[in-house]
């Protein structure tokens, strides 16, 4: 996998240095050579089962079309190539190939834009060499890919890590029945790690796959009686950026999910209830997301079910009161959102607050270090995880300090292959808990060895009388109500100060005295040197 990553950065520099500086453009570009791909590997594929089944086979590419595929265009010189590319394969995509591929929607607009017919055979050549055809190792390329995103930096838009989006995931624990939902999608990252949480969870043991570098593939053989509802009515994006679905799309195509639910739609605006009345109310069980921070809507377009719930313009608020609404009955959300909703103090603040713990159950606030958006945002953060309906009692509380990152602009890694390997082999041993070593470093494992002890009943009561001063614990809702539905972890933590011990103030003196002799005699010393 390392070599794979290795040519991903090699395109994308030669991209760069083509002449396309632009993060996105770069990605998108990347995407529909990626696509045209797949789409003659699938078309081979069809004509070789076809052949041996001894029947005629009527494909996307017909007679006259032979030259747009991917194996015929690869062969040309430059100049040629970008010529059949611009001009004859990126007008087929948009027209034919939109009719029949779950892309269709997401092609009407797909362009060439790459300027050079040398910078396009570099990336053909590229592309030919990665293994789109094996698995999930395509889908893992393409996250790699993404993760470009993240040192480039993009205004107005990042992406939650991958990690952090695990861990959200695992906390929820989704099954292969649920219908899932990010009413701010992005890339498809929440989406895509269900997908890759549900093959993980759902592979036959023998049949799991261990690559050079140690990085596990789940085949998801046991989820072949949900493939349907996977394909067709599991997940659901919406975003108001097109090219954003346009590769939010591409992620989840090159993870096996086909889906066509995702769409381009601000879901905050009185027109996403008027269109998908039936989804924007009491249809999802899951919902994960990231929504956009510090952001203010129109109050004229806002929803007036929001508005009714709510008198704000901020997106962060708005949006809690949105999941609320689009959630079953017992459907579940994990939401991270800017410190400030945790805290605020008004109107909105505290009664978007009271609404998810009076009239619903908050079960978990997981605070998160601040540097865990860098480079692009050093907003302090956490993830809120609520159940609608239901009644809170005592909520969970978990301070994570450290995410196997460093948390500066650089956002190394703090752990090395040999201690995550080590970890892995200790917590088999020991029902999930961590290698404390391990865990100084990167707490998500432990996060979710302590999330899996309050969730089992008969550890509640012992969990929720643990010491304020511990990483994780518990706080009755009538503490929270007593202190204006106030969130923050730092409000309900005790730190314990150290005793710090110090020399007596004449002893001090008298150090200090000795100290400036020394200094004296040092000089003295020094200028009979220079007589």
């Amino acid at each position: 996998m390392q070599s794979l990553k290795s040519k991903i950065d090699a395109l994308w520099l030669d991209f760069h240095s083509g002449g396309i500086s632009n993060p996105i453009t770069v990605i998108e570009q990347i995407s529909y050579l990626m696509f045209l791909r797949l789409l003659d590997l699938n078309e081979a594929r069809q004509e070789s089962r076809a052949q041996r089944l001894g029947k005629d086979y009527k494909g996307l590419y017909g007679p006259e079309q032979q030259d747009l595929r991917w194996q015929n265009f690869k062969q040309l010189g430059g100049d040629k190539m970008l010529t059949r590319v611009r001009d004859q394969v990126f007008p087929f995509m948009r027209k034919e190939v939109a009719e029949h591929s779950a892309l269709g929607k997401y092609l009407a607009d797909a362009n060439c834009l790459i300027p050079t017919g040398n910078l396009l055979v570099k990336a053909v050549n590229a592309i030919s060499e990665l293994p789109l055809e094996k698995g999930d190792t395509k889908g893992d390329l393409y996250e790699y890919l993404l993760s470009k995103l993240q040192t480039a930096g993009i205004a107005g838009q990042f992406r939650t890590p991958r990690h952090i989006i695990r861990a959200m995931v695992e906390i929820l624990a989704p099954k292969p029945t649920d219908t899932i939902c990010d009413p701010a999608c992005g890339t498809a990252g929440f989406l895509v790690g269900v997908m890759d949480y549900l093959k993980q969870t759902h592979s036959t043991p023998e049949l799991i796959e261990t690559d050079a570098d140690g990085d596990k593939h789940y085949p998801g053989d046991q989820l072949e009686p949900h493939r349907e509802h996977i394909q067709n009515s599991m997940f659901y994006g919406f975003d108001f950026d097109s090219t954003m679905l346009r590769i939010a799309a591409m992620n989840l195509l090159l993870h096996d999910v086909q889906s066509r639910t995702l769409s381009d739609q601000d879901t905050l605006v009185s027109s996403f209830s008027e269109r998908m009345p039936q989804i924007a109310n009491n249809h999802f069980d899951v919902i994960l997301a990231n929504p956009p921070f510090k952001g203010s809507i129109d109050g004229e377009s806002t929803d007036a079910s929001l508005k009714s719930k709510v008198k704000t313009k901020k997106t962060e608020l708005l949006f809690l009161v949105l999941m609320l609404r689009m959630l079953k009955m017992g459907g579940r959300c994990a939401v991270i959102v800017p410190d400030g909703v945790l805290f605020g103090s008004s109107g909105a603040h505290v009664g978007v607050r009271k609404m998810i713990v009076d009239d619903n159950q908050l079960e978990a606030v997981i605070s998160l270090p601040s540097g865990v958006f860098k480079p692009y945002a050093g907003v302090s953060t956490a993830i809120l995880v609520f159940t609608k309906g239901g009644r809170t009692d005592d909520v969970w509380f978990y301070d994570l300090l450290a995410d196997g990152y460093s948390l500066d602009d650089k956002r190394t890694p703090a752990v090395n292959d040999e201690l995550r390997i080590k970890n892995e082999e200790f917590m088999q041993a020991n029902q999930g808990q961590p290698l404390p070593e391990y865990h100084s470093k990167n707490n998500l494992a432990d996060l979710l060895y302590q999330w899996k002890k309050f969730q089992t009943s008969s550890l509640k009561l012992q969990t929720s009388d643990s010491s304020r001063s511990e990483q994780s614990f518990t706080v009755p809702v009538a503490e929270l109500r007593d202190n204006k539905y106030d969130l923050s972890i730092n409000r309900y933590k005790e730190v314990v100060y150290e005793e710090a011990e110090y020399e007596a103030p004449k002893v001090i003196l008298s150090q200090l005295k000795n100290l400036e002799q020394d200094i004296l005699n040092d000089i003295e010393t020094l200028e009979g040197m220079i007589r």
